[in-house]
């Protein structure tokens, strides 16, 4: 019991883990500079680690990109991290990405995550709402050579660096993500 009351408070820390809203007006120029370089710095840390993610960076319909997701777990755990989206280039909104997970797990990390779109009804299905990673779905670890490999999977292509912490749990499966349009 003690060790599931320790999980519990350790995944709702997890929520806390997360990035920069926008606010709930809308985000002001400032807040919109501030996302977009939240968003290149991302993207150029994820190229320096492996440049072949430049061909889906390059490719893409759009993208929705989580520069700091924390998860963390023992049996019970949780992961939470808020992102941008962009579309054809531009920022249209924000997002937010949770998990919640019941299993062999142990430790905490913090990494960054970028969904890549190949095509518009794959992004229109992620602004409404219309997507939660099944198991089938996997993430690429970005390490030199791997994007190379990599492909799309039902209109995504998935991305994962880790940036601290060491988790014994690595699936995407599970995450549900909310979508919010500029200016709503």
């Amino acid at each position: 019991m003690k060790a599931l009351t320790i999980a519990m408070a350790l995944a709702i820390s997890v929520a806390g883990c997360a990035g920069q809203d926008l606010t709930a007006e809308g985000p002001d120029a400032e807040e919109m500079q501030e996302a977009k370089t939240e968003a290149n710095q991302t993207l150029a840390e994820m190229k320096k680690k492996d440049p072949g993610i430049q061909k889906f960076v390059d490719g893409a319909y759009g993208y929705a990109i989580f520069p700091s997701v924390g998860r963390g777990g023992l049996i019970v755990g949780g992961m939470s991290g808020d992102g941008w989206v962009f579309e054809k280039g531009q920022l249209v909104g924000s997002t937010g990405v949770t998990k919640v997970t019941v299993g062999a797990q142990a430790g905490g990390e913090s990494f960054s995550q970028v969904i890549f779109f190949e095509d518009a009804t794959s992004m229109n299905r992620f602004k409404r709402g219309d997507l939660e990673l099944g198991a089938q779905v996997s993430a690429v670890a970005l390490k030199n050579g791997a994007a190379a490999r990599a492909g799309y999977t039902q209109g995504m292509a998935i991305f994962t660096m880790t940036k601290t912490g060491l988790m014994a749990e690595a699936s995407v499966g599970g995450q549900k993500f909310s979508f919010t349009p500029i200016g709503q």
